[in-house]
């Protein structure tokens, strides 16, 4: 399988890993350096940006002498501190879930399919039409981004324990697409457990090598605490390969992404 790394979400990428260490926003320069040192040409780079721009993600500035640059928006921020939680932080698992139920009047469908498409994205599993699921962890999350998309008018969130009447264990695997997670993870596994066998027997990586791995596994994992939000281990499959993928980005992490700023720094 050849991976696929898209100028725009290495960006994103990028300012989530490193870009926030910048005293105000980043030059398009060292946007380009950077990118282009995980194989992003300059054109790519500033077409990107653009469309970021225009999306609301990243706002236009000047750096300290005067050049053009770009940092991120509020709602970008908010949206960063919300992925870190998920893609670094060790999920708490209860028995607890969040459920969430809305209703849309026709005349609004576009916005029945935004809705259904971040709660998908936010790693909600469907339990029927118009009632989402998710581990209860993903309340506070799941109201900024809701409240980010002017979307509350149309939902009521709940929290509350599975009664049944089917097993737990049995509802979630109708309510998400395990196998279809499970290869996401495997997919992963294959693209970078090779890199890290070759990181714990090789030679310790330049600080240019180090950020360019840890940029390309970070832009592949960071997709996955999304898709799979974390369920509990007593409800997946005794084979699951999640907690083995999120061992070796573990790894990946400690191993590369400190070094990696070196290269990554202002």
């Amino acid at each position: 399988m050849v991976e696929q790394h898209t100028p725009r979400s290495l960006i994103v990428t990028f300012y989530g890993a490193y870009g926030r260490a910048y005293e105000g926003p980043v030059p398009v320069s060292a946007l380009i350096r950077l990118l282009g040192a995980a194989g992003v040409d300059a054109p790519s780079v500033r077409s990107s940006v653009s469309r970021l721009k225009r999306r609301g993600f990243l706002v236009p500035g000047r750096a300290a002498d005067g050049s053009a640059a770009y940092g991120l928006s509020e709602e970008a921020r908010q949206l960063l501190d919300d992925g870190d939680r998920r893609i670094y932080g060790s999920p708490e698992l209860t028995d607890e879930w969040l459920v969430a139920v809305f209703s849309v009047p026709e005349q609004e469908r576009s916005k029945r399919h935004l809705l259904r498409s971040r709660l998908s994205r936010l790693g909600f599993g469907t339990v029927a039409p118009g009632v989402w699921i998710a581990p209860a962890r993903l309340a506070d999350e799941a109201s900024h981004t809701l409240d980010r998309l002017r979307l509350t008018p149309y939902v009521e969130l709940f929290r509350g324990a599975h009664l049944g009447f089917a097993p737990t264990a049995e509802a979630v695997a109708r309510w998400w697409d395990l196998a279809a997670l499970a290869k996401q993870h495997e997919e992963f596994l294959d693209l970078h457990e090779p890199a890290l066998r070759a990181l714990q027997s090789g030679p310790e990586p330049t600080p240019e090598e180090a950020y360019r791995g840890y940029l390309l596994a970070l832009d592949s994992w960071r997709r996955l605490p999304y898709a799979d939000p974390g369920l509990p281990r007593d409800l997946l499959p005794a084979d699951w390969p999640g907690d083995r993928a999120a061992a070796v980005f573990a790894e990946l992490h400690a191993r590369l992404r400190e070094r990696g700023t070196r290269f990554a720094q202002p």
